[in-house]
């Protein structure tokens, strides 16, 4: 690259990162993924490394402190996958109103899928209040585990706004073509997340905190932090998307809209989410080492694969910008452009957990157990990551067509009826024990991927009407 190039990029680097540029159906394709991936990819690194410094110092408690923080989070995995999907049905709205040039439609849209989320979280926040202890032994946790770490997972439940708030809010700047505000607000909730965990934590001074249920309080906190911060730019006009109160009222035709996207958006997180919760359940049974190792390899593997999401996002944005202003092919070389570049990045990332799983797996756990199975865990899911590299930016890209359907079709074959079975089969019929699950995790991602990319080539994703 030339020294002339390498001035132009770093010019679009800080163009991205105060979003000064919003409109991406027109110019060099390439460019347009470089300014919005980028605050999307900062984004998401925050996201993870508040996943990693979160179980570094919950390691530090205790054993079972990470394995209540493992059962948990497969269960809030289920809040994601629902705030995950009203987002992606929010993004796809928006972004196709946007290409459209009808920001005040978009507005009205951002407003609906807001009070739909609200009415959704307050059935978690029950459920978290009442039933922490069931929630855990349903998962398969011992009794010991249960006691110590019920509060935690009574926090995370209850405090569940803060995750729907955060996931919806920003998939709507996203969709705007707002990524550089979307990334403030999550540096912002997941900063004071890292800042405020060891202290809740471990307390400070003669105070001496809370324990595992410090984390919880230190998430909760710093994430509706971060909400605050993005009530406040919808209201006050700063994005793109703006928000006055006399909009805030019930639209059912927009709301049956936003359900009819995000259903199939819910849906393929919940198959996604519910067979991880089956795979968690199924290592549950080799026991806590086996379970914290399994937990500690996923934080890690997050981190890497959060920052893939930043692309992944991007493409789902420029597909829905540019089908609303009429540019399916552009729409197209979007997405194979974002793929490859996300291959590239992920391949690399594969031959370095190759060969340093067992020093990173070391960072967050100093016993012999969790190390091994933490290790084998990040060597044979990466073996995936070529595939899966394609796959997460293809599936994301059938959300910003508003084509929720297909891919929880395929999510359904290919982790319900394929990676659960197989998992259990490797894991105790035939012996193979947690490799057996780890091994399973990355065939089923590979056979997603692939799948994904023929059904892709097809089409019918650029007629979607939403």
């Amino acid at each position: 690259m030339s020294k002339s190039s390498i001035k132009k990029y770093i010019g679009y680097f800080w163009i991205a990162i105060k979003g000064s540029e919003k409109n991406f159906t027109t110019g060099s394709i390439n460019k347009a993924i470089f300014m919005l991936s980028i605050p999307m990819i900062l984004e998401m690194i925050m996201e993870s490394l508040f996943a990693i410094v979160d179980i570094y110092w919950v390691g530090k408690v205790s054993t079972n402190a990470v394995a209540t923080v493992a059962l948990t989070e497969s269960v809030i995995m289920i809040v994601y996958a629902v705030a995950i999907g009203l987002s992606m049905s929010a993004t796809a709205m928006v972004a196709r109103r946007v290409g459209e040039k009808k920001e005040k439609e978009a507005s009205i849209a951002a407003v609906q899928a807001l009070i739909l989320s609200f009415g959704v979280s307050l059935v978690f926040s029950i459920v978290g209040l009442l039933f922490p202890k069931e929630i855990l032994s349903l998962m398969g946790g011992e009794s010991d585990l249960i006691e110590e770490g019920y509060r935690y997972t009574m926090i995370m439940l209850t405090g569940n706004l803060s995750v729907m708030f955060l996931f919806l809010i920003n998939a709507i700047f996203r969709g705007a073509g707002d990524a550089s505000i979307a990334m403030r607000s999550l540096w912002l909730a997941n900063g004071l997340n890292i800042i405020l965990d060891p202290i809740f934590i471990f307390g400070i001074g003669t105070w001496e905190g809370f324990g595992v249920e410090g984390a919880a309080i230190a998430t909760t906190t710093g994430r509706s932090i971060g909400v605050l911060f993005q009530l406040v730019i919808l209201f006050r006009g700063s994005s793109l998307i703006k928000i006055y109160w006399n909009t805030i009222k019930v639209k059912i035709s927009v709301i049956t809209s936003l359900i009819k996207v995000s259903l199939g958006g819910i849906g393929q997180y919940l198959i996604g989410t519910m067979s991880w919760l089956f795979l968690v359940r199924i290592s549950a049974e080799f026991g806590s080492e086996v379970l914290a190792g399994y937990a500690i390899a996923f934080r890690i593997i997050m981190f890497t694969i959060l920052p893939s999401w930043g692309l992944a996002n991007a493409a789902a944005t420029l597909v829905g910008q540019n089908l609303g202003a009429d540019h399916p092919e552009r729409a197209e070389k979007s997405v194979w452009n974002s793929a490859l570049y996300n291959l590239i990045f992920l391949g690399f990332i594969a031959i370095v957990f190759m060969v340093w799983a067992k020093v990173f797996v070391g960072f967050f756990s100093s016993e012999p157990e969790v190390i091994e199975v933490g290790a084998i865990a990040l060597r044979y899911i990466s073996f995936g990551y070529i595939f899966f590299a394609y796959g997460m930016v293809i599936g994301q890209a059938f959300n910003g067509a508003g084509d929720t359907k297909t891919p929880t079709i395929m999510n359904f074959f290919c982790f319900w009826c394929f990676e659960v079975p197989l998992a259990y089969l490797l894991a105790h019929t035939l012996g193979f024990g947690p490799k057996g699950i780890f091994s399973a995790i990355a065939i089923a991602s590979s056979v997603w991927a692939v799948a994904s990319i023929i059904i892709f080539r097809k089409g019918k994703w650029k007629k979607v009407e939403i």
